[in-house]
């Protein structure tokens, strides 16, 4: 995975920390926490997997390998789900 990008037919809202989205092609909503909204956050800001798993390891005191494993898993489920395109 090289790039990552929100598709159009997806909107954001955050609430407090947290951050709903809705997929107006299907009408689903989703639901991440707040480690979610702040990944979802650097996607928006940068869509560079590398770069997100790397603020994620700084920011959240874990190794670079687990920041980069959870990323993936997370990406994984967006992309399933219609919410992300995996370039």
């Amino acid at each position: 995975m090289s790039r990552l990008t929100i598709p159009e037919h997806v909107m954001v809202r955050r609430l407090g920390e947290e951050c709903v989205i809705l997929d107006m092609a299907s009408g689903t909503y989703f639901g991440l926490d707040a480690i979610g909204a702040r990944v979802w956050q650097l996607l928006a800001e940068t869509g560079s997997p590398v770069e997100i798993g790397e603020q994620l390891a700084r920011e959240y005191d874990v190794t670079p390998q687990q920041a980069a494993v959870d990323l993936a898993r997370l990406v994984e489920e967006l992309a399933a789900n219609g919410l992300l395109i995996v370039e």
